[in-house]
């Protein structure tokens, strides 16, 4: 009798382990599918700060940008960084923030323009710049 609670309680432990980890490698490869680059459309946005040294405009600015790419219904993955301090003639060093978003389609980054979520960092954040420059890309096959 022992035995049988022993080894029943040992498969029921096994079974439930089981099912943990299946759960937990299934919500890895949906974020990982969700998080996939997309060249569909491609959208990098480089923005000048009017006072890239203040911690506090940062701050504001970065709040702003999170929020907005958080809730964005249309942006499939994002992007946000500093630049590199690479030092070579060819690099542009100047920017803020560099920001790259992706689409599914033309269709969907318009819809993004429009879309409330966009608007509000805007408005939010727009009186923190002095200069943003777009570059939109699709790919090649």
């Amino acid at each position: 009798m022992n035995f049988t609670l022993n080894f029943n309680r040992k498969f029921q432990y096994l079974i439930f382990s089981l099912i943990i980890f299946s759960t937990i490698i299934s919500c890895e490869d949906a974020k990982s599918n969700d998080n996939q680059f997309d060249k569909n459309f491609v959208h990098t946005v480089y923005i000048w700060l009017n006072n890239p040294d203040s911690k506090e405009d940062r701050k504001l600015f970065e709040e702003s940008l999170n929020k907005f790419l958080n809730t964005s219904k249309y942006a499939k993955t994002n992007f946000v960084g500093t630049p590199a301090g690479t030092d070579r003639e060819v690099v542009d060093n100047s920017y803020t923030y560099a920001i790259v978003v992706t689409f599914s389609s033309k269709e969907e980054q318009d819809l993004y323009q429009k879309e409330e979520a966009h608007l509000l960092f805007i408005k939010e954040a727009s009186s923190l710049w002095n200069k943003v420059q777009i570059y939109d890309a699709i790919g090649i096959d």
